[in-house]
This record gives structure tokens, sequence and C-alpha cells, in this order.
């Protein structure tokens, strides 16, 4: 049996968890993408600050929500009305026990609650994988920026007409 994987809304008192768990995925999980530089961890976690975070959580044209599994805060994502998914962050530790699918499920529902009819995100190499299989597609060559790989992906967020889920 999967556990459980509460999701919940941020609100601004979350900035500083939000903050760690993002810096903390960067340095930890995604160090094969930065190689230890602190050139370019610097620059991958300089919007991570409080004083970055806090506006961010009262704008009502973005969700940042928090995971929670074993009653621990182990992620964080956030996207915006445009349907752009801006990261999806989880602990290294909660790696591959569904927090991080459990987040992007639920930007995609707010997202579709809003008539977005496209989630897009740039993703990195190591978490290429993660997003394919969430039913994410490679949009354009790939680029660098920051120092870092990037791919553009995006995923229909309504079926095509005349396709349903729905089995007849």
């Amino acid at each position: 049996m999967e556990p459980l994987i509460e999701i919940s809304t941020a609100t601004p008192s979350d900035a500083g968890i939000i903050s760690r768990i993002a810096e903390r995925s960067i340095r930890l999980g995604c160090a094969a993408e930065h190689r230890n530089d602190p050139r370019i961890v610097a620059a991958w976690t300089r919007h991570n600050t409080l004083a970055h975070l806090q506006p961010l959580l009262l704008d009502p044209r973005l969700r940042l929500t928090l995971a929670r599994l074993q009653g621990r805060l182990v992620g964080t994502a956030m996207a915006s009305v445009s349907g752009r998914i801006a990261f999806c962050y989880v602990q290294p530790e909660w790696f591959r026990r569904g927090a991080g699918r459990a987040l992007v499920r639920d930007i995609e529902a707010w997202l579709r609650g809003r008539g977005v009819v496209q989630a897009t995100l740039n993703s990195t190499r190591s978490s290429h994988g993660f997003y394919r299989h969430l039913g994410f597609r490679q949009s354009a060559e790939a680029f660098a920026i920051g120092g870092v790989t990037a791919i553009a992906m995006h995923k229909p967020l309504v079926e095509p007409a005349g396709e349903s889920s729905i089995p007849e």
C-alpha cells in the first residue's frame, strides 16, 4: 500500500520551509546537474530566499504547494495560471516515494480548474525521465541556462476531442 501523501496550499509563513526544501533538493538532489560549482548553485538558488518567496505566496495567479509524507514536509511545487510549472522539489531522501508525482498531479488539477489546456516546464536532465513518466514530452532542443542543461517540456491537460479516458 502506498503511503498517504498530503498536499496543502502553502502560506506566507511557509516561505522558510519552501526555501530550505528547494535549496536542499538543488544542492543534493541535483548535484549531477551543477557539479557542485558554487556559481551555478548560487544562480540556481538565488530565487529561493524568504524575501523572494513571501510575495509569491500572496499572488493569486500562483499555486505553491507542500507535500507531507509520514508527518514530514518533504516537497514543494509552484505553477502559474499561464500553465508554467516553475518548480517541483523533493528532499533527496524522499525521492521515488510519490511526493513529486502527487505535487505535479495537484498542480495539473489546479491548472485544469483555471481552464489551462497545456502545462509547460523546463526539466533538468536528471528529472527528464520523471516528467516523461508523468506524460510530459520534450518541446525543443535542450539549452543551457545558468550553467545547467534545461529541457523544455509540455503536457496537454485536456483530452483531444473524440477521446475519452472513461471506458465504454
